[in-house]
């Protein structure tokens, strides 16, 4: 793709990066086929292809709109099409990039700051958000059904064993999954030590993602800094990896590196952090589910991989193939490529998009009637559990309580 970048944008970093990646786009639309978006509306300016020509003319010089932000706000950020694209385009940094520009020149109604704003207030607050949310699970019993399935029931996190091998490893406990589903993080401290393997609950916070699916780059890089400053003693200790139970969280922390490129002074700890961030499923393998003599069988378990596992850490049939050596029986899911509508903030910002994504996910995920719906990110398995009376588990949990039943 020929491209004339303003000189103002063409001089900077992220402009050379935007040029590079615009440039290696041949338009091809293979990406419209697997987005979910452009399948819903049908528009070619709701698709990656008609995204990229939007960031295209602003990087160029065109004047956005507020349609051209509407555009950009739809997109899910799946990187659905960076799966399906043969030609390697870079579009999560591109939509980053092109965001970022249109943010700074179109003004949002004040609704749409006010809710960005609280949004960004409470999600990351793990204590603020903790308190809303007991105070709703307090009040759900007399709340009507539609509303009710919003709220989340309670979780209890169950025993954390102490740390007394040599091997050990940083969990990221993030923001929303400690109120959410405590019992994620511990159900991996006990597997892993199972395996002689201790699991340190890191003192940093929300990592970063929310900040990011909100436009707010700057407030993104000073969370990612404490995240570093947090986690620096341990790593310089020789800890061996920086686990995280919610892939999103994860695809956003092994990204680190990106973010603080520019950065002098945290660009290589940066750096460092994303070589050590994993999901557990590069750290288990089916050796150790024979060693943890997990029975699954007679367990039949439908599996939704999250957009972040497969497209993101590009993860794809790493979690399936635990839980069948573990003896579960997954049943076949169709378009299991496709996002659920949850993405972060999506859900609560597009929710006229997201519910018929739900939608469509659940048909397929319990079409052949599973006991379960297994899941890698907090996200996808509240959003999808508000959708069903089927219970949607993390798949850690699974491997930790073969038998567990979800509610």
């Amino acid at each position: 793709m020929q491209t004339r970048l303003v000189d103002a944008i063409a001089q900077t970093i992220h402009g050379a990066e935007a040029d590079r990646i615009l440039r290696s786009c041949v338009h091809c639309g293979f990406c419209n086929a697997t987005c979910p978006t452009y399948q819903l509306r049908g528009d070619e300016l709701d698709g990656p292809r008609g995204r990229i020509y939007l960031i295209k003319q602003v990087l160029e010089g065109e004047p956005p709109s507020r349609r051209t932000q509407q555009h950009l706000d739809r997109c899910l950020t799946c990187l659905n099409c960076m799966t399906t694209c043969p030609s390697g385009v870079d579009y999560r940094h591109l939509v980053e990039i092109g965001r970022e520009q249109v943010e700074r020149q179109v003004a949002r109604p004040w609704t749409d700051r006010l809710q960005r704003r609280l949004l960004r207030q409470i999600l990351p607050n793990r204590m603020l958000f903790s308190l809303l949310l007991r105070t709703g699970q307090a009040l759900r019993p007399l709340l009507p059904g539609s509303l009710r399935r919003r709220i989340p029931e309670r979780h209890h996190r169950g025993s954390w064993p102490p740390p007394s091998h040599v091997r050990r490893m940083l969990v990221l406990q993030g923001c929303v999954q400690p109120a959410l589903q405590p019992d994620i993080d511990a159900a991996l401290a006990r597997l892993l030590n199972r395996l002689d393997i201790s699991l340190i609950p890191t003192q940093g916070g929300c990592c970063g993602a929310i900040d990011m699916h909100l436009n707010a780059e700057d407030a993104a890089r000073d969370r990612a800094r404490r995240n570093i400053d947090a986690w620096w003693p341990q790593v310089t200790a020789g800890i061996e990896a920086i686990l995280v139970t919610a892939s999103g969280c994860g695809t956003h922390v092994r990204d680190y590196g990106h973010l603080l490129r520019e950065d002098p002074d945290y660009r290589d700890k940066a750096l460092r952090v994303s070589e050590l961030t994993r999901d557990p499923c590069e750290i288990l393998n089916p050796e150790d589910i024979r060693r943890l003599a997990v029975d699954g069988r007679n367990r039949t378990v439908a599996f939704h991989p999250p957009c972040s596992l497969q497209h993101g850490l590009k993860l794809g049939g790493r979690v399936e193939a635990l839980l069948r050596s573990a003896g579960f029986q997954l049943l076949p899911v169709a378009e299991s490529h496709l996002c659920c509508g949850s993405a972060g903030t999506y859900s609560l910002l597009q929710p006229d998009l997201a519910a018929p994504l739900r939608q469509r996910k659940l048909e397929h995920l319990e079409r052949d009637g599973p006991q379960l719906i297994a899941t890698a990110n907090i996200g996808c398995q509240t959003h999808l559990q508000a959708g069903t009376d089927t219970p949607v588990v993390h798949w850690i949990k699974l491997l930790d309580n073969p038998g567990l039943q979800g509610h």
